[in-house]
C-alpha cells in the first residue's frame, strides 16, 4: 500500500476494463481484498476495495522507449469518484497517472518520477 487509508496488504481479485486479467501495469484501477491492515482502520480484513496501481516491479515501457521499474508493488485506495481514501501518499509515482485523470494522487504525491 501507498497511502495512508488503514490498510496494509491488499490481495487483488480483478484488473478492470479486462476479461481475465490478474496482472496489472501502472495506472490499472483494480479490485482487491484487504488481507492486513492497521488495528485502528475502518476497514475490515476481507472488505472488497477498489484501488489503482502506482508502482510495479515489472518493467514498464513509457512512450519514449525508456523502462521504469521499482523495488515493490503498490495500490492506491480510491473510491467510487476515483479521489483516494487516503489523505497522504507515500514513496514516487509515476507521471503516466495524469492520461488517467488521476491528478489528486499525483498532488498527493511527495515525487513523480
Amino acid at each position: 500500500m501507498a497511502d495512508n487509508s488503514g490498510a496494509k496488504q491488499l490481495r487483488c481479485i480483478n484488473v478492470l476494463g479486462t476479461s481475465n486479467k490478474r496482472e496489472g501495469q501502472i495506472g490499472d484501477l483494480i479490485v482487491g481484498s484487504v488481507k492486513k491492515r492497521i488495528p485502528t482502520s475502518d476497514l475490515e480484513k476481507g472488505e472488497i476495495v477498489r484501488g489503482v496501481i502506482v508502482r510495479t516491479q515489472d518493467n514498464f515501457r513509457r512512450e519514449d522507449g525508456s523502462f521504469i521499474r521499482f523495488d515493490e508493488n503498490a495500490v492506491v485506495l480510491v473510491d467510487d469518484r476515483l479521489e483516494p481514501v487516503g489523505t497522504r501518499i507515500f514513496g514516487p509515482v509515476t507521471r503516466e497517472l495524469r492520461a488517467q485523470n488521476m491528478l489528486r494522487i499525483i498532488s498527493l504525491a511527495p515525487e513523480v518520477l
